[in-house]
């Protein structure tokens, strides 16, 4: 790449990043109530990209292999029970992922 090129493609994403950021505020100003669309989308949505996150991650998982999907289902279910304990999505991200990189590793 060019220096040119360098600087378009940062400059570009400079401008993607700062207007997905700012442009909700200048669509909904203080002044006008928040659609009840997009306040219904800041409910649903969260619990629509988890589960979405959920199937890419078990779309791989070889149940029929000769650990059976075990790694993979122990790590989910070792999230589930983190994720209710503390209510703490990067705890259960963490120790999920730490969970299934030892059970590769070292048990299966």
């Amino acid at each position: 790449m060019t220096v040119m090129q360098e600087i378009i493609t940062v400059t570009a994403a400079v401008l993607a990043t700062v207007l997905t950021r700012f442009l909700p505020f200048w669509i909904f100003n203080k002044q006008e109530k928040t659609p009840r669309l997009i306040t219904d989308l800041g409910h649903f949505l969260p619990a629509a990209i988890m589960a979405i996150l959920v199937v890419y991650c078990y779309k791989d998982a070889d149940f029929t292999g000769p650990s059976h999907g075990l790694p993979e289902l122990i790590a989910g279910v070792l999230v589930i029970i983190v994720h209710l304990w503390r209510r703490s999505m990067f705890l259960s991200l963490i120790i999920g992922t730490g969970a299934y990189i030892l059970l590769i590793n070292y048990l299966f």
